[in-house]
Order: structure tokens, then C-alpha cells, then sequence
């Protein structure tokens, strides 16, 4: 799924130079007054992520793009569900964080 919006949003961003296509940030639980982010940014994001913790990177796209459950994410990664939710709100927030520092 995460391939498929990054090629929409490349294949889109090149027919209006640059326009990618966007996300509410909301999904991520971080803020209900949150700015859309965009899908190139997200996922240029998780590669970062994912260099510094695959499992972090993987859960992502698990919940966000994939749409799996805590317990569902828990049976996939092999880890306890209080794992997937303690690794859920780390990886939001350093995403929130490299987010926002993209759009400041």
C-alpha cells in the first residue's frame, strides 16, 4: 500500500511540478490541529526511520498504510501488543517531529 500512494503521489506531484499528494497528520494521533503532511515526505520519513529502527519503520507502515490492528501488528512482528503500542507512540512522535520540521 505504502508503494502505492508514494508512486500516485510521484506520478501526481510530476503532472503539477512538485504538488504531492497529502495525509492528515491526525492519523497519526499527534494533534487535532495538525497540518496535512505529504505522502513523499512521510515516506522519505520511514526510510529515515527505518535506518535507525526497522521494527519502528515496519509498524508504520503496518498500522498507517497497511490498516492493522495493535493485536494484528503484534502477531506480524512477532512481539507482545503493549510492544507494538509502546513502538506505535515512539515512531509517531519522531515522525511528528521530523514532520513538522519539514514544513517549519
Amino acid at each position: 500500500m505504502r508503494r502505492l500512494l508514494v508512486d500516485h503521489a510521484r506520478a501526481h506531484g510530476a503532472a503539477k511540478r512538485g504538488a504531492g499528494a497529502r495525509v492528515p497528520l491526525q492519523d497519526f494521533d499527534v494533534s487535532a490541529e495538525a497540518p496535512d503532511i505529504e505522502i513523499l515526505a512521510l515516506d522519505r520519513a520511514l526510510d529515515r526511520l527505518k535506518a535507525i529502527d526497522q521494527r519502528q519503520s515496519r509498524l508504520v507502515e503496518l498500522r498507517f498504510f497497511g490498516g492493522l490492528t495493535v493485536d494484528e501488528t503484534a502477531v506480524v512482528l512477532g512481539v507482545a501488543p503493549i510492544t507494538v503500542k509502546r513502538d506505535w507512540a515512539l515512531a509517531r512522535a519522531w515522525l511528528y517531529r521530523e514532520l513538522r520540521g519539514l514544513a517549519e
